[in-house]
């Protein structure tokens, strides 16, 4: 007998997950039927927030109207219907990488909030009504909101990110490889999770002349091009740019629409070196980046936007170090 209730408790769970994960997948097919529906919009808190709040809620309300579970059940178990709603995503091809590495914290934590809420309701709320109004109310939550919360959540927002290292060259030598970038082997580049989730690698940087209003092309793997005006030039000393990004030129297997450069959510848009002189001789050379986040949740994704400049530009200083140090050591 003990088996069996056993037996039973594993197939309500699977059956909890499994409605929960379909859940989820129907609201993310509807975004992709409509994508243009206020209705269906992605990068909202309805979609990003109250989508995972209702799969976790799901879950447990099926699981813990049959039969009480232990608590922690209510933390985890809601998990498993994200995560697997986003190995579909990804097995389909309709999100990217880096989009679901985004995702899958505040999705999370979203998630549990909703097994934790569905878990209460079920054992505090005695009127099976109101359990189900309250069930009824959760689902219908991101579709809900995602239509009327742009007008008052969604921000235009300018980050600024700097990072700097020292290097022990000459500023001319320094100078040498930031005006002008030779193509950089793989073995060049350090380590980066943020290319392990997708940012595609820098390659080179070309210069059409050496002054103001010069136009620098950096480009990127997978046909990312940024065309870079120059502002101000200073040589060894500092040399800023504006950046454009050719947006239509980026193929859809390199970036996928949420995080593309210069699309809706995400640009950037300025660059800038400085030289500083040390007293030990040595050269701190500081990148700074200004960038634009554009979402309905500007205070989760600026902490993604910011760590991937400031993963990028600390991979670009480590080259521009090694390759200006190499330079200097053959001179003397």
């Amino acid at each position: 007998m003990g088996e069996t209730r056993r037996d039973v408790n594993v197939q309500r769970i699977f059956l909890g997950a499994n409605i929960g994960f379909l859940y989820g997948c129907a609201l993310r097919f509807g975004y992709r039927l409509f994508p243009n529906s206020s209705m269906f919009q992605l990068v909202t808190v309805g979609f990003i927030l109250f989508t995972p709040l209702a799969m976790g809620f799901i879950t447990i309300f099926v699981i813990e109207r049959h039969r009480p579970q232990p608590i922690w059940t209510w933390f985890l178990l809601p998990w498993i219907p994200v995560l697997a709603g986003e190995a579909a995503a990804a097995a389909f091809l309709w999100e990217g990488l880096i989009c679901i590495a985004m995702f899958t914290p505040i999705a999370l934590v979203a998630s549990t909030v909703g097994g934790v809420a569905a878990g209460l309701i079920a054992r505090m709320v005695r009127s099976r009504a109101s359990r189900n109004v309250s069930l009824a109310c959760i689902i219908c939550l991101p579709a809900l909101i995602s239509p009327i919360e742009h007008p008052f959540l969604s921000q235009r927002e300018v980050r600024s990110v700097e990072s700097t290292i020292d290097i022990k060259a000459s500023p001319a030598a320094i100078w040498s490889n930031i005006e002008r970038v030779p193509p950089i082997r793989s073995s060049e580049l350090r380590s980066s999770w943020s290319h392990a989730i997708g940012f595609p690698n820098p390659v080179e940087a070309t210069l059409s002349k050496e002054a103001t209003g010069g136009i620098r092309n950096a480009t990127f793997e997978g046909g990312v091009l940024f065309v870079e005006t120059v502002d101000t030039w200073e040589p060894y000393h500092h040399l800023s740019f504006s950046i454009h990004a050719q947006t239509d030129r980026i193929p859809k297997t390199t970036l996928d629409e949420h995080v593309k450069v210069g699309g809706e959510f995400f640009d950037v848009l300025h660059g800038d070196y400085e030289l500083e002189s040390l007293p030990d001789g040595e050269i701190r050379l500081h990148l700074r980046s200004l960038h634009r986040v554009s979402t309905d949740l500007n205070w989760y994704a600026h902490l993604w936007t910011d760590a991937i400049m400031r993963d990028l530009q600390v991979r670009i200083l480590q080259v521009i170090r090694d390759r200006a140090e190499q330079v200097q050591s053959r001179q003397e």
